[in-house]
């Protein structure tokens, strides 16, 4: 296609590579706002429902713990259930992110914008 124009062929595959990248990149990111993950604590008594992107978008409690003498008991199983979410959150992301690069052809290490 852009035989006999040296560097420029070569610079044509890597603005297209960039424009399939940043496609991608808008893809995933769309998707997530749906992936979702979920944290729990107290031996599933607690569930919090987060997207990928770290948005809390559900909380489930079993009624069982509701005991006004155990109010830190319940606030700290909500608050474990939550960081839980969160932290299987951020795993994820990574790994989609990783993902992403390695089909792109890119190092997976390799930090894209988020």
């Amino acid at each position: 296609m852009l035989k006999g124009l040296g560097g420029l062929g070569d610079m044509a595959k890597m603005m297209k590579k960039a424009q399939e990248m940043q496609v991608k990149l808008a893809e995933l990111q769309e998707a997530m706002n749906t992936m979702q993950v979920e944290g729990v604590s107290g031996a599933g008594l607690v569930k919090a429902t987060s997207t990928v992107k770290g948005e809390l978008i559900g909380l489930e409690i079993d009624p069982s713990i509701f005991n006004p003498e155990e109010k830190e008991v319940v606030e700290d199983l909500i608050l474990a259930a939550i960081k839980d979410a969160q932290a299987k959150a951020a795993v994820r992301h990574e790994e989609e992110m990783k993902n992403l690069t390695e089909s792109l052809g890119l190092p997976a290490d390799m930090k894209l914008p988020v």
